[in-house]
C-alpha cells in the first residue's frame, strides 16, 4: 500500500476540489430528498444514505488505486476494456429494467451500472492503443481502430435504450484529435451538426439559398491566379443538399414524437406560442420546472432545505439529473456560480497535469478523463437551464447514483495515480 511518498507526490488540489463537489452534491441531494422521518444521515434504506455508503466506497477505492503500480493500468487497460463489453452484452440476458431502460444489474443492495465502468475502460484502452509505438493516427486504418474502441460500447449501450451515455463516448473522439487526428473529421463534423439545425430551423430551400450566395461571393472575391477546385465544390455541395433533404424525412419518419417534441422545444420550431408552451409543460416539464425552481432562488437562494419547489416534488428526478436546480433554489445565483467556478477549476487543473505529463498513455488517458467528465458537465447544466435538450446525463460527483459516483472517482483518481508517478520517476 502507500504510504508518505505518495502523499507528497499526489495533487492535493484536485482532491480538494473533488472533496467539494462531492460534499457540496451530497448536501443538495439530503436537501431534494429530506423528509422528517428520514432525518438521520446515517440511514441507509434513504437516497442520501446510500449516497454516503457510496462516497465511503469510493474512498475505498481510491486507496485501492494509490496503493497498485502505475504500470498496472496501462498494463490490463486492453482486459480491463474486454470485461466493459462482457458486462454490457450480459445486460440484454440479465440486466434489470428501470424508467424504461436495462442498464443495470441487480446485485441486490445496489444496483450497478457497467456503461459508468465501460467509460473508465474505453478511456484507458483508448490510452493504451494511441500511445502504441507503432500506431500512427494519421493513417486510416489507425483512425478506423481508434474510433472502434469508441464506438463498440456507444453501440451495445443504444438499445439499452440509453442514448445519454451513448453520446458520453464520443467525446473521447477529442483525445484522437490532441494526439494529430486531422482537423477536417471535426471539420466535417461540425457542419454536419450545423446543417441539421438550419434545416430543422428555416428549411432545406434557404441551405441552397445560402450555399449559391456563398458559391457567387466566393467567384466574386478570389483572386484570378487561383484555380477553384470546381468539381470538388460541386460535390461537397451536392452532398450538403442531400444531407439537408434527408433531415426532413428522418425528423419526420425516424424520430418519434417525443423526439420531435424536444427539437421544437430546444429549437423553438413550434410557431404557435400556445402550442409551444404546452410543451413546455409536458415533454418539457422538467426542464420547465428546474428553470423556474433555479430563478426562484435569486441571488443568494431561500437557504438550506427551505426550497419551496425543492420540497414541493415540482422537479423529477431532482436528486438525479436536476440536482443543480436545488442548488439554484436553495443557493441562489452564489451557489451555482460557486459550483461552476469548482467544476471549472478542476477542469483547467486537469488540462495542466495532463499537459506535463512525458508518458504518452498518462497524457492521453488524462484528456479522456477531462473529455468525459466535461460533456456530462456540459450537457447536464446546459439541460437543467434549458439551452440544450433533455438528455439523461448526471453532474459528475454531484448528482445522486452509486455507480455513477464510484467509478467517477476512479475514473479521476487513476489519472491522479499516474500524475503522481511521473514525479516519482522524475520526469
Amino acid at each position: 500500500m502507500f504510504g508518505k511518498s505518495i502523499v507528497k507526490r499526489i495533487d492535493w488540489f484536485s482532491i480538494l476540489i473533488y472533496v467539494a463537489l462531492v460534499l457540496i452534491g451530497w448536501l443538495n441531494i439530503y436537501s431534494s430528498t429530506f423528509t422528517e422521518n428520514d432525518a438521520s444521515i446515517f440511514n441507509l434504506t434513504t437516497l442520501h444514505g446510500k449516497q454516503l455508503f457510496f462516497f465511503g466506497a469510493s474512498i475505498i477505492a481510491i486507496i485501492i488505486i494509490m496503493g497498485l503500480e502505475a504500470n498496472f493500468y496501462e498494463r490490463f487497460s486492453s482486459l480491463m476494456y474486454v470485461i466493459a463489453i462482457v458486462l454490457l452484452l450480459g445486460l440484454f440476458v440479465f440486466g434489470k429494467t428501470i424508467a424504461g431502460a436495462t442498464s443495470w444489474y441487480n446485485l441486490g443492495f445496489f444496483n450497478l451500472q457497467p456503461s459508468e465502468f465501460a467509460k473508465v475502460a474505453t478511456a484507458l484502452a483508448l490510452a493504451k492503443y494511441l500511445s502504441d509505438i507503432q500506431t500512427d493516427i494519421k493513417r486510416r486504418k489507425d483512425q478506423f481502430y481508434a474510433l472502434g474502441i469508441i464506438l463498440l460500447p456507444a453501440i451495445l449501450i443504444i438499445p439499452q435504450p440509453d442514448p445519454g451515455s451513448a453520446l458520453v463516448f464520443f467525446a473521447l473522439i477529442f483525445v484522437i484529435f490532441r494526439e494529430g487526428l486531422p482537423l477536417y473529421y471535426l471539420t466535417i463534423s461540425l457542419l454536419t451538426i450545423l446543417v441539421f439545425i438550419a434545416t430543422l430551423m428555416f428549411g432545406t430551400i434557404w441551405i441552397v439559398i445560402f450555399l449559391g450566395l456563398l458559391i457567387v461571393l466566393f467567384f466574386l472575391l478570389k483572386k484570378k491566379s487561383f484555380k477553384v477546385p470546381v468539381f470538388p465544390l460541386l460535390g461537397i455541395i451536392t452532398v450538403t443538399i442531400l444531407f439537408s433533404l434527408s433531415v426532413n424525412f428522418v425528423f419526420n419518419n425516424v424520430f418519434e414524437q417525443r423526439h420531435r417534441d424536444r427539437f421544437s422545444l430546444w429549437l423553438r420550431l413550434e410557431k404557435d406560442p400556445k402550442k409551444l408552451e404546452q410543451i413546455r409543460k409536458t415533454i418539457g416539464y422538467n426542464t420547465y420546472q428546474s428553470e423556474k425552481a433555479i430563478e426562484s432562488g435569486g441571488f443568494f437562494g431561500k437557504g438550506f432545505l427551505e426550497g419551496t419547489r425543492t420540497k414541493g416534488d415540482f422537479v423529477p428526478e431532482q436528486h438525479t439529473d436536476y440536482i443543480f436546480s436545488t442548488v439554484g433554489e436553495e443557493w441562489g445565483f452564489m451557489g451555482t456560480a460557486t459550483v461552476i467556478l469548482l467544476f471549472t477549476s478542476l477542469f483547467l487543473r486537469l488540462v495542466y497535469l495532463a499537459e506535463r505529463q512525458k508518458n504518452p498513455f498518462s497524457r492521453m488517458y488524462g484528456y479522456g478523463v477531462i473529455s468525459i467528465l466535461l460533456i456530462h458537465y456540459f450537457i447536464n447544466i446546459g439541460m437543467v437551464i434549458g439551452v440544450l435538450p433533455t438528455i439523461g446525463i448526471p453532474l459528475p460527483f454531484f448528482s445522486y447514483g452509486g455507480s455513477g459516483l464510484l467509478f467517477f472517482t476512479i475514473l479521476l483518481f487513476i489519472f491522479l495515480k499516474l500524475d503522481s508517478n511521473r514525479l516519482k520517476e522524475g520526469i
